[in-house]
């Protein structure tokens, strides 16, 4: 007969079992307070100068009397996924290994819902650490789909919100990314092609079309990331749901008038031609 102890415990071990490495609050091993700082101003400077280099990046710092120069900058700069816009956009390290898709929506007309998605990271400070998240984005209304909050960097968090995504609103015909490890990942890659997506990854040249999510970003941080100065991984979780949900239900969208991005995924708009 199993004890009442004995049962506590089991139960206990499951609850470990199901917590994902993403409801983890994590504060970065090695790096330092000071880290953490300049990390958080860089960022900051990116949202206005998305063209910034780590040189020019650095020279914004030093001329603002922060001592950090541009090998440190380099290195935290790839550490937040932080790749200047002219550049090739591999904002994570490719894997030597993986196979790069062609990218398939250069002067293409996106004029419904579930026609394009697309998926991007960012780095989120928090008060003494950082965390990165992942959005799945359609494309032509902007609603984020389903999005996660991870510790590291692989592709397990973002699998977690490509299946979530494709639970709660079906099928895109084409699915968007960069070049990614996360996004180039066998894993991923299984997802995709199991569903009987087409897979689209940007090349030189189309750092243009993820501009819509790069908005996103920029609007989450500024309106709800560096209001707040989470302390933790679950307020920095609860804070995000809250702003993600006022984004999709209430903010109306410049592209769609004044559809909220909720409003225009289930209505038909004007069609838009994606630069080339």
């Amino acid at each position: 007969m199993v004890s009442k102890g004995h049962k506590l415990s089991m139960r206990r071990q499951c609850a470990l079992l199901t917590l994902s490495r993403s409801n983890l609050y994590y504060e970065p091993k090695g790096e330092s307070s000071e880290n953490l700082r300049f990390m958080e101003i860089i960022d900051k400077q990116f949202l206005e100068t998305p063209w910034y280099g780590s040189r020019q990046m650095a020279r914004y710092m030093q001329r603002n009397d922060h001592r950090c120069g541009r090998h440190r900058v380099r290195r935290l700069m790839r550490l937040m996924r932080l790749v200047p816009i002219y550049q090739e956009p591999n904002t994570s390290k490719k894997h030597p290994q993986h196979k790069i898709w062609p990218y398939l929506l250069r002067n293409a007309i996106i004029d419904r819902p579930n026609q394009v998605w697309c998926a991007d990271i960012t780095y989120i400070p928090m008060r003494r650490g950082f965390l990165y998240l992942v959005a799945i984005m359609d494309w032509y209304s902007r609603k984020v789909l389903a999005w996660r909050l991870s510790n590291s960097m692989d592709a397990e968090f973002c699998i977690e919100a490509l299946k979530e995504a494709l639970a709660k609103h079906g099928t895109p015909e084409t699915f968007n990314s960069d070049q990614g490890s996360q996004f180039t990942s066998g894993a991923w890659i299984d997802v995709l092609t199991d569903a009987k997506i087409k897979i689209s990854m940007d090349g030189k040249g189309a750092w243009r079309d993820n501009r819509m999510i790069e908005r996103l970003w920029r609007s989450l941080k500024y309106e709800c990331v560096y209001l707040n100065a989470f302390e933790t991984g679950s307020e920095m979780r609860a804070g995000i749901s809250k702003w993600l949900t006022y984004y999709n239900a209430e903010r109306p969208h410049s592209t769609h008038g004044m559809l909220t991005p909720g409003e225009a995924y289930d209505s038909k708009t004007q069609p838009m031609r994606i630069a080339a």
